[in-house]
């Protein structure tokens, strides 16, 4: 079975209403699982103190970022990533964070304690935050700080993240780490934040070919989207050969998201879960940790995120979204919410350059591992 961290305080961390990164959407997804019937009883964590994020970011960032969460006004906020319309100064939002980070903390101890060998955690996925700077709505890095834990111990871990940014703070953080392998697959930051991610971001050091990017075109469908999953992280993993992996499961990569251009359904979501299970299985002794991240579309993400805790859970996905749930969330956000879990076959137009498409992303991976080949074969 699969254990679940989560604490209402998680909800704290809230730039705003209007603001993407919203906790309205963790509430649709426990509301979602509720009405299912899924008595969903998480592990309750606690909220961590500053000191114990030292180790991930530089003290005078998380010294400004306290004061200004706590209503100081420092002009030289901006300087640090905060008060621009991505991460505004909120107050008690450096609490909130805390509060997720802690989350985060506490799956990992989960794990390297041997309580648990998946672990889904409601919330984190701060991939953006960068040791003395906010981004891309991630005040602080609670994966990076969770895997700290875990290489501290003596594990060897592997990241993979599947948010559709990026995760160039976690890559930051561990750049030249021989402890620690990044694999993410993002939109190309030819055309979407935070403009890194490239092929040749292959670490540094003794980290050096365990930064793994794998860039893909806007418009990519979910088949060349497991293709290149399947391209890479296999014989990564087989080489490098972790104790664990931790999981950044952004549901921004589907096809409804505002921010991005990836066109993944959930159908899709959940192929890729499925073999996101088996590679842990395989490589990692089973031992997996899921935090939440990006996702921006109400009506996707909810139904994304319940299929990851069904998966991980061992239950099989139903056929369709209970009427009484649609109704309550149609009149609450505005929108309709689908009559089904899964995207029905023609979710969306046909992707014009498909053929090209799946063409660059086939040549990316063979790009990748021919320059990795010399590190690891």
């Amino acid at each position: 079975m699969c254990q679940i961290v989560y604490h209402p305080d998680y909800k704290k961390y809230n730039l705003g209403y209007t603001h993407p990164f919203n906790p309205i959407r963790v509430e649709m997804t426990l509301d979602l699982l509720n009405e299912l019937g899924y008595s969903v009883k998480p592990l309750t964590p606690v909220s961590i103190t500053p000191e114990l994020l030292y180790g991930i970011h530089d003290p005078s960032y998380i010294e400004v970022v306290e004061k200004v969460s706590s209503g100081e006004i420092l002009k030289e906020a901006e300087n640090y990533g905060l008060g621009n319309p991505d991460n505004p100064i909120v107050k008690g939002m450096a609490e909130g964070a805390r509060n997720q980070a802690g989350g985060t903390l506490f799956a990992a101890g989960l794990l390297l304690e041997n309580k648990a060998k998946k672990v889904l955690q409601l919330g984190g996925g701060f991939h953006h935050a960068h040791r003395n700077s906010a981004a891309g709505f991630c005040l602080y890095n609670d994966i990076a700080l969770a895997i700290k834990e875990m290489t501290k111990a003596g594990w060897h871990v592997v990241y993979l993240d599947l948010d559709v940014h990026h995760g160039d703070g976690v890559q930051e953080i561990f750049y030249s780490d021989d402890k620690v392998m990044t694999i993410s697959l993002h939109e190309s930051g030819e055309y979407l934040f935070p403009g890194t991610g490239w092929m040749h971001e292959l670490g540094c050091g003794p980290g050096r070919s365990l930064k793994v990017n794998l860039p893909l075109e806007p418009f990519t469908e979910g088949d060349s989207y497991l293709d290149v999953l399947n391209g890479v992280a296999a014989p990564a993993l087989a080489w490098f050969k972790p104790d664990a992996m931790v999981v950044q499961a952004g549901a921004d990569a589907h096809f409804s998201d505002p921010l991005a251009d990836l066109m993944l359904t959930t159908q899709d979501f959940e192929r890729i879960y499925r073999r996101v299970l088996e590679l842990a299985e395989q490589f990692c002794n089973g031992r997996a940790l899921f935090t939440l991240g990006g996702g921006y579309s109400l009506t996707a993400v909810p139904r994304i995120w319940v299929i990851l805790y069904l998966i991980l859970s061992g239950y099989k996905v139903p056929d369709k979204i209970p009427q009484d749930f649609r109704k309550r969330w149609n009149e609450r956000i505005s929108q309709d919410i689908p009559e089904y879990f899964h995207d029905p076959e023609q979710a969306f137009k046909p992707v014009p350059r498909k053929e090209k498409i799946v063409k660059l992303n086939h040549e990316m991976i063979q790009r990748m591992m021919d320059t990795v080949a010399v590190y690891w074969f």
